[in-house]
């Protein structure tokens, strides 16, 4: 079974093209990254899966069938814009947004105080949403988009505005999700959360897929050919003819080689003017691969 199947969705506004024959495929049980640069199309293409708007051209299939309202009910969506009422008291907010999703009073309640007791937030429950944080607010948003326990979760930004510790308990919150055979979509500009909880990402760029398929897949189109060092001394061996671009950090530097550079060589250069505590060859982060696709096309389409 397939959560979500798009099948060559195009979508305009006006002479803008937001969506350009993009086809993904969300699966059970695994955390998919929607990503790419401001005005990609990533909200757009949300919008269509859940049938806000549809698409000019190509088909759009929830759970094997068409978009229905019965379908939606088992669909968590979670907008980039805060939707929350400024002068309702969290819990009786999240109650009301879990009614509306069908659960009764009493089941939305127990569903609320437990989201909020897992996410520390019971102290907040009889505070007004205007009285929060904007990552408080985050929070009650992301709880409320979970109370009537979706099997397919959709998230735009759900990190926004959130410190490290509160992002960690909602990353926590979303791979026991997974591994209770939930598909999680998560569009966001966070390179680093997207590199540690997808399986898979698809990367649109001008509305299309530049790149799409699991993390693995995609860091096998690009070469080992960073290097990261941790020196005392001189930086000299910043201009050796192995490395092509190089950034110089207080006591470290991030460098990329020339293809088919030996990097050997270049540790060689390195020990002879400065001491050397770390020389680690990696493959390109996500970041580094968003980066060079968005700018340069990347070195395969999707």
């Amino acid at each position: 079974m397939t959560m979500v199947e798009l099948s060559s969705v195009s979508k305009s506004y006006g002479s803008k093209r937001a969506v350009c024959d993009l086809s993904l495929t969300l699966h059970p049980a695994r955390i998919h990254g929607l990503l790419g640069p401001n005005g990609s199309g990533k909200t757009s293409t949300i919008r269509m899966m859940l049938g806000i708007t549809r698409p000019d051209s190509g088909s759009v299939r929830l759970f094997d069938g068409p978009c229905t309202r019965a379908s939606l009910r088992r669909v968590g969506y979670l907008p980039e814009e805060r939707g929350l009422y400024k002068k309702m008291r969290v819990l009786d907010q999240l109650v009301f947004l879990a009614e509306l999703h069908g659960l009764s009073a009493a089941a939305a309640r127990r569903s609320a105080l437990t989201w909020c007791e897992r996410l520390e937030l019971t102290d907040l429950l009889h505070k007004r949403t205007d009285e929060l944080s904007k990552g408080m607010q985050q929070k009650v948003q992301f709880i409320a988009t979970l109370l009537h326990a979706p099997t397919l979760i959709l998230m735009d930004e759900p990190f926004s505005g959130l410190d490290p510790v509160n992002a960690a308990r909602m990353e926590e919150a979303l791979v026991e999700l997974r591994s209770q055979g939930c598909s999680i979509l998560l569009s966001t500009h966070r390179m680093d959360q997207a590199e540690k909880l997808c399986d898979s990402i698809c990367l649109i760029s001008e509305g299309a897929a530049i790149l799409n398929g699991t993390l693995a897949e995609i860091r096998a189109r690009y070469p080992s050919n960073r290097v990261e060092i941790e020196f005392d001394g001189s930086d000299a061996f910043l201009t050796h003819p192995s490395v092509a671009a190089s950034r110089n950090l207080p006591g470290r530097a991030e460098l990329t080689l020339h293809d088919g550079a030996d990097s050997q060589a270049l540790l060689a250069a390195a020990m002879q003017c400065a001491r050397i505590r770390r020389f680690e060859l990696r493959a390109p982060s996500l970041e580094e691969i968003f980066i060079e696709a968005v700018t340069r096309g990347g070195p395969t389409h999707a």
